[in-house]
């Protein structure tokens, strides 16, 4: 159980303001009334929510490799290796992306899901949340990615994906969560509560 906060650190929102809307992002600029009773701003970006998939590819010798994927980030001026992602759309149940993302980004279809837990990637600034999930019995097939989407999708190790965290070769967030929760479920310590795949939509 986590430890609660020996005083009340919430901050109140007193008035706010929208500063841009944008076909995917929304930002606000809001007064809050801290725990003191002071004023202050904080400026944040209402985020959609998204969902982070973890595969696990069985190979010929029994091995688990892991699906990953290295896309262009134009913010960062880089090409970063990640697990495969999206946003949610609106209204959309978790699992159902988690099972869109992963067919049309890599191909592959998963006979078992498994949800992990949730992450908030920065919350210094945004509202966003990742849920996460593991997919197992994965089945290749077709890709379909979005119009302007371009990635690559590859396969490594686990101890290849810690090498790379170690290094400084994995920077992205999400990645690094997730290389932390698969390095706890390979070795017993975080359980997982494996389910069949819902049909897809």
């Amino acid at each position: 159980m986590a430890p609660r906060p020996v005083i009340d650190l919430t901050e109140h929102r007193v008035q706010g303001e929208e500063l841009f809307k944008g076909g995917f992002l929304h930002a606000f600029r809001d007064q809050v009334r801290l725990p003191d009773g002071g004023l202050a701003q904080r400026e944040y970006v209402v985020h959609p929510g998204a969902v982070m998939v973890v595969p696990l590819l069985e190979g010929a010798d029994g091995a688990t490799r892991l699906v990953l994927e290295r896309q262009y980030r134009y913010p960062v001026r880089g090409t970063l290796i990640e697990f495969p992602a999206g946003k949610l759309d609106p209204g959309e149940d978790p699992l159902a992306c988690a099972q869109r993302e992963l067919r049309e980004e890599t191909g592959y279809t998963a006979r078992e899901w498994a949800h992990a837990g949730v992450l908030h990637p920065v919350v210094a600034y945004s509202t966003e949340v990742i849920e996460v999930w593991f997919a197992r019995g994965l089945t290749a097939g077709e890709r379909r990615l979005d119009e302007g989407e371009f990635l690559e999708v590859f396969s490594a190790t686990p101890a290849q994906l810690q090498d790379w965290c170690r290094d400084g070769q994995v920077t992205d967030a999400k990645t690094l969560v997730g290389a932390l929760w698969l390095q706890n479920v390979m070795s017993g310590t975080w359980a997982l509560d494996w389910r069949p795949a819902p049909a897809a939509a």
